[in-house]
């Protein structure tokens, strides 16, 4: 039978207690790196979650939580990832015009998220509207739409899906397949992956947040 013998299959459900900490302390698993002064990386409540938050303070702020660039998840054996994700906006349940956010896999963190040499995210920028983008060094197919926005508050399911090979990873939200049309090759790259969770501002006064209720991994072993 298939199971653990055949795949690593890696969760984290958020639950405390647990305090996500900067380079170079880190703690035993997360990484935490943090521009501007307030912006928060928080762990725990009911059931767990990880909640990433702009603060109200008026600068440049971008808060990522990773592995410390180690890229345990290699691409020609990730099966998929998976992610329980809310959006929470400051006011009128809309995303700031000034707010992006970032999950989903990468290689070495980058704060510019389009300088991160290969990636697999899914990503708002500046509204409610979900994208998802693929950059293997060579092919980059940014920021495609996928048709669905974030509700302020709701909770969806994200799968980013590399059963089909590394040419053609795919990408779906609550069971469904989006950006289908477009095809998702990362057949240049050959090395590893990390997750990754990263909001970000310009200077701006909002409050913007995400959280993560879980994060899923599935790969074979080799």
């Amino acid at each position: 039978m298939a199971g653990i013998q055949d795949f690593v299959e890696w969760y984290d459900d958020f639950l405390g207690p647990q305090t996500v900490l900067a380079s170079p302390v880190g703690s035993d698993q997360w990484d935490l790196v943090v521009t501007g002064t307030t912006p928060t990386a928080t762990v725990g409540g009911i059931n767990g979650e990880l909640t990433l938050a702009n603060s109200s303070a008026t600068e440049i702020q971008n808060c990522c939580v990773f592995t410390s660039d180690i890229l345990n998840y290699d691409i020609d054996l990730i099966q998929r990832a998976e992610f329980r994700v809310k959006f929470t906006a400051q006011t009128g349940g809309t995303c700031d015009s000034t707010t992006s956010i970032a999950f989903g896999l990468a290689s070495a963190r980058a704060d510019a998220i389009d300088n991160i040499a290969s990636h697999a995210l899914f990503r708002i920028i500046g509204s409610n509207a979900i994208v998802c983008e693929t950059d293997d060094a060579v092919t980059d197919r940014d920021d495609v739409a996928t048709g669905v926005s974030f509700v302020s508050g709701v909770y969806r399911k994200f799968v980013i899906d590399f059963t089909g090979g590394k040419s053609d990873v795919k990408f779906y939200i609550d069971g469904v397949r989006v950006a289908a049309s477009t095809t998702f090759t990362m057949a240049n790259y050959t090395a590893g992956f990390q997750p990754y969770f990263q909001i970000q501002k310009t200077s701006d006064n909002n409050t913007d947040a995400f959280s993560v209720d879980y994060i899923k991994i599935v790969s074979k072993r080799n």
